[in-house]
């Protein structure tokens, strides 16, 4: 039995596929009244075809890029993106409604909660942010930094952005 798969990942329901034909994959049924039912199995984004963009500048200092990995996808509200911080460069204060979490993957870094220490992070380590915690993360003075960021959205919304780190507030040591 052939199966049209197109580049977005779907298959036409149209086609009947009996349980021999795609054992525990997938079962449709074709629906009578219409030949263009289909069904979503899955989405490939393509490396490269997301364009970055530049960190701005009300929500970092110093030069950031942002590379989006994966918008959220309801009824999930996980979204996650590749940010990497030159030497120097940070975000602002802020807090996320559900948390966050920072998968270092490159270089090293800071992280700060308000309160408490700068901790230096480096690849493989993996930062969480409980829900409402105000704290920022960047790079050292001089080194870069990449990590992926992964935060829930509540409302529709990922983060609240607040003042910028102070040059005394980043100079603190780790």
């Amino acid at each position: 039995m052939k199966a049209n798969i197109s580049r977005r990942g779907f298959i036409s329901s149209s086609i009947l596929f009996s349980s021999l034909a795609l054992p525990g994959i997938l079962q449709a049924q074709a629906i009578a009244s219409s030949n263009h039912h289909q069904v979503s199995i899955m989405n490939i984004t393509r490396s490269g075809s997301q364009p970055s963009t530049k960190g701005p500048a009300d929500w970092f200092t110093g030069t950031v890029r942002i590379d989006p990995l994966f918008p959220t996808h309801e009824p999930a509200r996980t979204a996650a993106a590749s940010v990497t911080f030159e030497p120097g460069a940070r975000t602002a204060w802020h807090t996320h409604p559900l948390g966050q979490s920072l998968i270092v993957t490159a270089g090293s870094g800071w992280a700060q909660q308000e309160g408490g220490p700068i901790e230096e992070i480096h690849p493989g380590d993996v930062v969480w942010f409980p829900a409402g915690v105000r704290h920022w993360h960047g790079a050292t003075p001089t080194t870069n930094l990449t990590h992926i960021a992964i935060q829930e959205a509540l409302d529709g919304k990922v983060v609240d952005w607040m003042e910028q780190v102070s040059e005394t507030q980043y100079g603190g040591t780790a």
